[in-house]
Order: structure tokens, then sequence, then C-alpha cells
């Protein structure tokens, strides 16, 4: 029986998004966006005209013209690059009740040859809905076992994976957790210490194994495992490990200090309470979500929310993620919160933007407002992290992209409804 539902739910889902999302195309060009406060992130504000041609901004400062330019007008509106979600699942879920409808989650402890960018599908329902809320850009990954995979820098616009690279792709391992799992993990503290134990020892033995494949000159046989992450022990690659607990980053700071790893940790729930190791190693770090709760039952409420201001103050470069599949779109708010607990608005800001694009090592593309990068931007008509702030205009990768999705139609189509009774003759 759940052979033949599970096709015909798929199919029921796939037909009803298609006929609810028709969203109109972008389109490139010449833009003049003039008299607007414009938030560069890299230089700070002021308040002139952008000039965007094709795919890049092609000038930044007060009183541009030009005659065959489309001419957008940015009086008491704002400009900022855009947002960047450093660590999420969009492209790769779509239902999370729908096991068919995942593509991120590979079986095995070691996967690390799979790729992410490979599996993103560019026609998710979710994509739109990010986008008008100012996410251009996001770093969608796999899960799984000990190494999960590569995971991908994606714009949110493109036919193909390939049209949607940002042009960064990570190595991915899940450190082994010396804490619960979650909050139904019935495991003893024995079973629990076993259990990292014997991850601990296979992570040693497998990383033996890669750095020995490394220093080869001329390898043999087909070991896809080994030679995938060869770049990263030779140190031509990063590796974005997820850790989260104070005693685990602690043990992940001497492991990639050893091994002479590239890396970026991921989640640093409890990065608060090493952010001075982190700073003084210089290891930046992407945490997230913020809207989330203490990962200890005596921690205050508001932990998860002053984490990256704590690590930020400490000198720890850092980047916001939503780790969502289905609500990306509510970075700006995680930001916010972060904003509000100690990071400040700024520094909120740069961790959506210019943090993230220097770690993944794209920021001489995107992250702020400047003359030859991409033109990755949006207008709204107010602050991006309040909720009532409204986005006018969007461009990514030059394209001036509609403000359409399936949640602007649903609202226009119930806005004006009828009443629904029968006209009587």
């Amino acid at each position: 029986m759940k052979a033949i539902l599970y096709p015909l739910i798929l199919l029921f889902t796939i037909t009803s998004l298609g006929i609810s999302q028709q969203i109109s195309k972008g389109q490139q060009g010449r833009f003049l966006i003039s008299n607007a406060t414009i938030h560069t992130v890299s230089d700070g504000d002021i308040k002139g005209d952008i000039l965007i041609d094709g795919n890049t901004i092609l000038a930044v400062g007060p009183a541009l013209t030009d005659e065959t330019a489309v001419r957008i007008d940015g009086t008491d509106k704002h400009i900022y690059p855009g947002f960047v979600d450093s660590g999420c699942r969009i492209g790769l879920a779509e239902i999370s009740s729908v096991s068919l409808t995942q593509d991120y989650n590979e079986l095995g402890t070691y996967t690390p040859h799979m790729e992410a960018l490979t599996a993103v599908n560019p026609n998710s329902v979710h994509i739109p809905i990010t986008r008008v809320n100012g996410v251009t850009t996001a770093f969608t990954y796999p899960s799984g076992g000990l190494f999960p995979g590569k995971g991908a820098l994606i714009h949110m616009q493109g036919y193909t994976p390939e049209q949607m690279s940002a042009g960064f792709q990570g190595h991915l391992l899940n450190w082994p957790s010396s804490g619960r799992r979650h909050r139904w993990d019935k495991r003893s503290d024995e079973e629990i210490k076993k259990d990292q134990q014997k991850a601990q020892k296979k992570l040693k033995e497998f990383w033996q194994s890669v750095s020995a494949y490394a220093k080869m000159d001329n390898p043999t046989g087909y070991k896809p495992q080994l030679s995938t992450l060869s770049e990263v022990a030779n140190g031509n690659a990063k590796l974005l490990v997820e850790v989260n607990k104070k005693e685990d980053i602690i043990n992940a700071i001497k492991w990639v200090q050893d091994n002479k790893v590239d890396a970026i940790f991921t989640g640093v729930s409890e990065g608060w309470r090493v952010a001075d190791s982190l700073a003084k190693y210089e290891i930046p770090v992407i945490t997230g979500p913020i809207l989330d709760n203490p990962s200890r039952d005596s921690d205050r409420y508001d932990a998860p929310y002053t984490n990256a201001g704590k690590m930020m103050a400490a000198g720890v470069l850092v980047a916001i993620r939503t780790n969502e599949s289905e609500n990306v779109r509510n970075l700006p708010f995680n930001a916010a919160f972060a904003a509000n607990y100690g990071m400040g608005v700024d520094q909120a800001i740069k961790a959506i933007t210019i943090n993230p694009a220097r770690m993944f090592g794209v920021d001489d593309q995107i992250g702020s407002i400047e003359e030859g990068k991409l033109a990755n931007l949006f207008v709204c008509d107010g602050d991006p992290f309040e909720m009532k702030t409204r986005i006018t205009h969007l461009f990514i990768n030059g394209y001036n992209i509609p403000m359409e999705n399936r949640q602007t139609y649903l609202y226009d189509e119930f806005l004006d409804r009828d009443s629904g009774n029968k006209i009587k003759n």
C-alpha cells in the first residue's frame, strides 16, 4: 500500500506546487537605483545611487546618471547586500513529513564523496519564499554519518544546480558528540561515553588512512572516500566541523591543530564557554539557529541568543545560520535576536553578509555593495530585521527578481475573494 500511496502523494504535491507557483521570470539588464540609503557593509552607509549592468554592480555613488538604464526610485528606501544563510538544507528538502522529498541524509558512516550540489532542486518551492525575505545565497549541506559529504554555496536563482553555484563547496565532519543526540535519547551516561569513544576511534583510524593516501605520489585503486578528502589533508580545502558541546569543541580544536586542518566550526552552541580558545586559534564559527532553546537545563533562557555576540566580542569571526529546511526565510530574524542580545545591528548584518563571504572565500563576489561585485542586493522600506519591513526590489546575479511566491499568490487570492454564495436565477 505504501509503495502506491507515496508516489501518489508526491505526484499530488508536485502538481499542486506547479499550479500554485507560476513565478514570473527575472530579467537582467541595466538598472539605476537612485537616491537611496546604501548600506555597503564594507564602507559604511552612503546616500546615493547604484548602477547595475548585467550581473555586476557597475558603480556606487552620488548623482549617477545613465539614460539607457531602467530607473528605480530609491527615495526613502534602503539598499542592503543580499543575506547569506551559512547553513541550511534549502533545495535538498521539500516536505518534512514526506521522506521522498528529502535528499540530504546519506546512508553510511563515510560518504565524503557525496556532493549536495548535484541534488539541489532549482524548482524548490522554498526558494522564492526565501529570497523575497532578502536571502539571496545559502550554504546547503547533507547530513548523516561521520563524513556526510560536501555542502554547496548556492544563489537563489537559476535553472540548474550549476547555474546556482556560488563557487564554494566544503567538506563536512560531524564531530563525535559527548552529549545526548536529542531530548528523547534514553542512553545512559556510560553508553554515551562508550559510543563517543568508539566514534573517536573511527575518526582517528579513518583520518590516518586519509593522511596516508594524501601523501602518495601515485595512489592506485578507486578510493573516492579517501581521494576526495585528500585535498583537506593537504590543506587545499576547508573542512566544516559540526561541534556543539564545550568539551567537544576543545577536543575538536586540538584535532584540527594537530592535523593542520583548515577548519570552520559549525553549530557551536556552547561556543560562548570557550570563546577565548576559538579566538586564540583563529577558528571561524558558523552558529545557529539563534532562535533555539538552551543546550543545558542549567543555562539561562537567552544562552542561544547571546552566544554569537559573546564569541564576536572575544574576537571570533562569526556567521549565522538557520539550520532550516523550510524556514530559511527567517534568517534576518535569527540575526535580529543576536543583534538585540549583545551583537549589535552592524555586526549582526556582517554575520549574514561579509563574514560568511570571507569564510567561504567569495568576498570578492558577494557580501557587500562595491563596484565590480555581483549584483546580489535588495531594496526595502525600513530595517530588514523588522517583520513589518517590506522588500520592494530584489536582485540576484543582476536579475531583477519578481517579488512573487506561492504565499503572495495565496494572499492576493484570499484578499479579494467572493462570498461563495450561489447566484439564484
